[in-house]
């Protein structure tokens, strides 16, 4: 591809859209290591639930019709029973209780009065108070979640109340992370030398975001060790390579990945992190994210979380958001989507109020990790003036 053409952030994913493939890979999963995965095969109630007769509330089970017109003025007595329930008795029942055969209600403990060996009913109940049905939750055979459903901590505990004690789950998607650059180093630094984050920042996010990453050694800036390391990686279901993606002449890995497959976007109309690449290479998705660090984590956050999502069949939630009052001008270029980082203060009148970071450099990667989200600021508008209000994406709050 000419590689001084860019494109917009929607054709981007568009076209990395139409390049990935979700998982058809499963696995047999018990409970306590599913939440949060995505079903394979549909989960079917194999038992009702309640699956006995139970007591909505602590009181005493009894036949309905034995207790009409019964009042405060005129109560009901009735004989305690043990657990068997016989015409002009009561059987005393707590929350869960089974209820005796022959009992149609329960008469709620604050409308007796125990005496000896009867209980004084002082309210008539219809049939049916205060009683929980077989199935009155849940049915036997009930169809609860489809295949595509990711599991919440709720639906393990309805699961297993219905008898489910294993299910079948998607795969996570595998995915390799190559930080590159002949500067970057794992230990303290020497003049010249930069500790590589970039490729722990990626990976971070990558098990956040429901996928399994594999963080590999740095890959130094040289043709054949980058070829190496990206076709090596790609028995993994995406690469992602960080750093070396833009156009200078250490910027190595877009040529490499085009000659192993095709590199179909370079340079996308966002700031920052314009420099991002998408390639292919086999079936395998590869991902270019630039060096800089607040650019590299723009990018993740608008290519690679959707990636790990489509390919892992996970739902992509929306960003949490806060309403806020600009407390000075936001500047943008024309035909560019900016991602302003803002910090969120109350303003005089309560209502949130966001600034914009003073270190605005792509570089700079306190911008992101001090601040509360950014602002998205869209390709027609040049700027977003004081007392706007704004929404503000808490971007690192979502999965």
């Amino acid at each position: 591809m000419n590689h001084g053409d860019t494109v917009s952030l929607p054709a981007a994913l568009e076209a990395l859209r139409g390049r990935l493939r979700p998982l058809d890979r499963t696995e047999t999963l018990a409970l306590s290591d599913a939440r949060g995965r995505v079903l394979a095969e549909p989960v079917v109630a194999s038992r009702s639930i309640p699956h006995y007769r139970r007591a909505a509330m602590d009181g005493y089970a009894v036949r309905s019709a034995d207790i009409v017109g019964a009042s405060d003025d005129s109560p009901v007595a009735l004989a305690q029973a043990a657990d068997e329930l016989s015409p002009g008795q009561a059987v005393p029942v707590h929350t869960g209780s089974e209820l005796p055969d022959g009992a149609d209600a329960v008469v709620r403990v604050e409308r007796t009065r125990e005496s000896d060996s009867t209980v004084e009913v002082r309210c008539p109940v219809e049939p049916g108070t205060d009683v929980a049905p077989v199935g009155e939750d849940v049915s036997r055979g009930d169809p609860l979640f489809d295949p595509g459903h990711r599991l919440t901590t709720a639906d393990l505990a309805l699961c297993k109340g219905i008898g489910v004690r294993s299910v079948s789950v998607y795969e996570r998607p595998t995915v390799a992370v190559l930080p590159t650059g002949e500067e970057l180093v794992q230990r303290d630094p020497a003049p010249g030398e930069v500790v590589e984050t970039n490729g722990l920042t990626t990976a971070s996010f990558v098990e956040t975001w429901g996928g399994v990453p594999t963080y590999g050694s740095v890959v130094t800036d040289d043709e054949s060790a980058l070829a190496n390391a990206i076709e090596g990686a790609c028995d993994h279901d995406i690469v992602v390579t960080t750093g070396g993606s833009s156009v200078g002449d250490r910027d190595l890995v877009p040529d490499v990945v085009d000659d192993l497959g095709e590199l179909f976007v370079h340079g996308v109309d966002i700031k920052p992190g314009h420099p991002v690449g998408l390639g292919v290479v086999g079936d395998t998705p590869v991902l270019l994210l630039p060096g800089y660090p607040v650019s590299c984590i723009v990018n993740a956050v608008q290519f690679l979380r959707p990636a790990v999502h489509e390919v892992g069949r996970l739902p992509t939630p929306a960003f949490p958001t806060v309403e806020a009052e600009l407390a000075a001008p936001i500047e943008s270029a024309a035909g560019v989507r900016r991602f302003a980082r803002v910090t969120l203060d109350a303003s005089a009148d309560g209502r949130p109020l966001a600034t914009e970071t003073d270190a605005a450099g792509a570089s700079v990667l306190s911008s992101v990790s001090l601040t509360d989200g950014w602002v998205v600021v869209p390709e027609e508008t040049t700027r977003v003036d004081e007392g706007d209000t704004v929404t503000v994406q808490r971007w690192e709050h979502a999965l």
